[in-house]
């Protein structure tokens, strides 16, 4: 068989059997930001539980790739919300089984918990745009996504997690030491937002406007809003290229 031929066999696959990528999200005003036309693009097919609204979780075989978005609630609330109970175990079910997983913010949070690390407050709260440095130890692992030794990134965040056992640390911040992390070669888990857009951390700064109050990593909601359009393209550059990780075997 020609390459040529491979190749169309290839995309012809992909229109006939998309890649099926399920969103899990806590709230209505977080959603997949830059994320979905990145997935559009790839012609993935996207289903989503909306958590807020009652939705159920899907079986686990019809899920290809996970996608947990942030949310206003804490990991350890499953008194308040039960249904963290069941989508930590499915979380948990897709890293063994070696599907890939992405979590943003709480997301990160909700994959360190399914592997049984524990989450709490951290020392300040972290919101705006603040950089994260990555370990120049981690240079020389193909196996391992990795980050500029320092990238300026968007926060929204007032707990942390401890690393999960076996979990390659990634990435830091001045006052929260775990902001990314990778189990496997299939999970990443991000304490900070890649996807953001500009209207995406209006309605952030719109529905959580009470958590911006004076702090040494707290920005106001002008110096929010004063971040130039190119920062967000040049986050959300990063977030392709993590996709384009995770998703590489598929």
């Amino acid at each position: 068989m020609s390459s040529g031929i491979h190749i169309d066999l290839l995309f012809l696959c992909a229109y006939i059997f998309p890649m099926r990528v399920h969103v899990f999200q806590h709230v209505p005003f977080e959603g997949l930001g830059s994320i979905e036309s990145w997935l559009n693009s790839h012609r993935y097919s996207i289903t989503t539980t909306r958590f807020f609204a009652g939705d159920q979780i899907p079986d686990i075989g019809e899920i290809d790739f996970l996608i947990v978005l942030g949310g206003s609630m804490s990991a350890n609330d499953e008194t308040t919300c039960p249904w963290l109970i069941g989508e930590k175990r499915l979380v948990g079910e897709m890293v063994q089984m070696k599907k890939p997983v992405l979590g943003i913010c709480l997301g990160a949070q909700i994959i360190a918990a399914a592997l049984g690390a524990r989450i709490f407050r951290n020392s300040e709260k972290e919101i705006g745009w603040f950089p994260i440095s990555s370990f120049a130890g981690n240079a020389s692992r193909p196996d391992l996504f990795r980050f500029a030794k320092e990238t300026l990134v968007f926060h929204w965040h007032g707990e942390t997690f401890d690393l999960p056992e076996g979990a390659v640390h990634l990435a830091a911040s001045t006052v929260c030491t775990n902001q990314a992390f990778q189990a496997g070669s299939n999970v990443l888990g991000l304490q900070f937002h890649l996807e953001m857009t500009p209207e995406s951390a209006a309605r952030l700064m719109l529905h959580c406007k009470d958590e911006i109050m004076p702090g040494r990593f707290i920005q106001s909601e002008k110096e929010m809003i004063s971040i130039s359009a190119g920062q967000y393209s040049s986050a959300n550059k990063i977030m392709e290229n993590v996709l384009d990780f995770l998703t590489r075997r598929s």
